[in-house]
């Protein structure tokens, strides 16, 4: 095939080619990188191919490097698009983290206290009582309210959701 002619194939088939391509990727520009890539394959291979046989041939090239890229696009995601919580378990655990700390916000003042030193630093409840000039008996009853009330408010499925 001469020049002229695979000139004349762009100019009669590209349109076809286009429609072609973007009716079954659904993609503009993916479609116009297809198409490109067939005519590039096509360019190549021009003096192999009979100008008979052209439009038979470029839409051959255009339909594999089609099926090539969607192929090639299933193995790999986009970075825009990739969802990293598929892959890590860091979004299941702030989410839970953020719940419990407007859980905890919530609490009066003491009572969060108490669960803050007992829950999260481990103080044992002779040692709150002396940080916080509670005696033994009433730090266990503000952390049993605080867990009562924390245990209410995450048992709701409209705070956790």
């Amino acid at each position: 095939m001469t020049a002229e002619e695979y000139n004349r194939t762009v100019d009669e088939h590209a349109d076809g080619v286009y429609r072609f391509i973007v009716h079954n990727i659904k993609d503009k520009d993916e479609a116009k990188d297809v198409v490109q890539d067939a005519f590039e394959k096509f360019w190549k291979n021009h003096e192999n191919v009979q100008f008979e046989k052209a439009k038979s041939y470029l839409f051959t090239a255009a339909y594999h490097t089609m099926i090539d890229r969607i192929r090639r696009s299933k193995k790999t995601e986009p970075m825009d698009d990739a969802d990293y919580n598929n892959h890590s378990h860091s979004k299941q655990y702030s989410d839970l983290r953020e719940i419990l700390r407007d859980a905890v916000n919530k609490l009066p003042e003491i009572q969060r206290s108490v669960v803050l030193l007992r829950d999260y630093e481990g103080y044992s409840y002779e040692e709150i009582g002396e940080i916080t000039g509670l005696n033994e008996s009433q730090v266990k009853v503000y952390i049993y309210r605080a867990r009562v009330a924390l245990k209410e408010y995450i048992g709701s499925m409209s705070n956790v959701v």
